[in-house]
């Protein structure tokens, strides 16, 4: 394995992922990531199951959207709302409602918007109900869905987030779960920065604090809270320059109070303490690889992806880059190849890797040209024993 050091990259851009930082919270969970490099800047909890109260909710949504999106149900389909769901959500029920009347029919755009800023009950109820036939049908339907989009943890036995003790998600599948619909569904996703919404002559509005903390960088999602799991929020903003995104997983907190102080004290510190930094770019070289037996001695390489990457930014400086080779390659070698490796290593040994591609063809010597490195070899050494500079 050959290195060939970056000089002049040794102390400029050299990150990726971060790995989790400290920092002292008073949320019994914790989770931000960034939503482009997936880079994790604070896990407490991250991994563990919990009692997500309305935060499961988006995957309520999620269902709603997806079938949206495939064209099997339209914006302006009206629903019959249950007594049911007039009873276990409505008004008399005690838990946040859209004030539906039992055996009315309400367009599914405005269940939607119950659903997402008023976070009514009664709301997912009536659509449980009348797309899966019972909100226990829909329950097993969001379970199915969780494991096919990679969250092997979740799991939904209903779709309001009512307390159950089997009904939990940790809260990074929360956060995958925000990316995903931010991600399959920008054509939905604005329901989240909806502030208020008037229902049956009443009027509530969002609870999700960061659209009034950070207004000109929040646009979602959703907020929780029952006795059992205190106050959660999941929470979406973006940089001031619309650069990057941060998703945040809060629960467990005291008050509404406290819920919104520090989600926006979270999500500031994220903005603040870290950066994306962009390793080179696609179709810029990043080094040149010795080539055995070849018509060129080396062959340019480039990164076969954009490298964005998230680190700390006390610790850019002591991170190390550089790029590896089994050796030289081997001729012919064809453009797009994969023939060397970019890494990164951070001062507590973590090392990242992506991969880099030949710029061009390089051809094979015929056989007086391996004939000619035969005995160049015998009388000076093997070829391509020297690093690149």
């Amino acid at each position: 394995m050959k290195n060939f050091g970056l000089l002049g990259f040794s102390c400029l851009l050299m990150a990726s992922a971060a790995v989790a930082a400290d920092f002292d919270t008073t949320a019994s969970y914790a989770y931000l990531v960034d939503y482009d490099t997936g880079a994790v800047l604070l896990d407490k909890g991250g991994d563990e199951l919990m009692a997500p109260a309305s935060m499961s909710k988006l995957m309520t949504a999620y269902i709603v959207f997806d079938k949206l999106q495939k064209g099997q149900l339209s914006l302006t389909d009206e629903f019959e709302v249950s007594e049911n769901a007039w009873r276990k959500g409505g008004e008399k029920s005690g838990s946040s409602t859209m004030f539906l009347k039992p055996h009315s029919k309400v367009k599914l755009d405005d269940l939607l918007k119950g659903i997402i800023v008023q976070s009514g009950n009664d709301a997912c109820i009536t659509v449980a109900e009348n797309i899966a036939g019972s909100e226990e049908n829909f329950a097993a339907e969001m379970t199915i869905k969780a494991r096919e989009l990679g969250l092997p943890k979740s799991t939904f036995k209903n779709a309001t987030g009512w307390p159950d003790k089997e009904h939990l998600m940790t809260p990074k599948e929360l956060a995958q779960l925000t990316k995903l619909i931010i991600q399959n569904f920008p054509e939905y996703y604005p329901y989240y920065s909806i502030k208020s919404f008037k229902y049956n002559g009443i009027n509530q509005e969002n609870r999700n604090p960061l659209l009034y903390s950070m207004p000109d960088q929040a646009d979602g999602v959703k907020t929780g809270h029952t006795s059992k799991s205190g106050h959660g929020l999941v929470g979406s903003a973006k940089s001031k320059d619309g650069k990057r995104r941060l998703i945040l997983v809060v629960n467990g907190l005291k008050t509404m109070k406290d819920r919104g102080m520090e989600a926006k004290r979270i999500m500031e510190w994220g903005f603040r303490e870290f950066d994306n930094y962009s390793l080179f770019a696609p179709g810029q070289t990043v080094e040149q690889i010795p080539v055995w037996m070849g018509t060129q001695k080396t062959v340019p390489v480039t990164l076969k992806d954009p490298a964005l990457v998230t680190l700390n930014r006390l610790d850019k400086l002591n991170a190390k880059v550089t790029v590896t080779a089994d050796g030289p390659v081997k001729a012919p070698v064809h453009q797009g190849d994969k023939v060397a490796e970019l890494n990164i290593l951070l001062k507590d040994g973590t090392k990242y890797s992506f991969p880099l591609i030949a710029q061009e063809n390089i051809g094979k010597i015929g056989y007086f040209g391996k004939m000619g490195l035969a005995l160049k070899s015998l009388f000076y050494g093997t070829e391509g024993e020297t690093d690149a500079q």
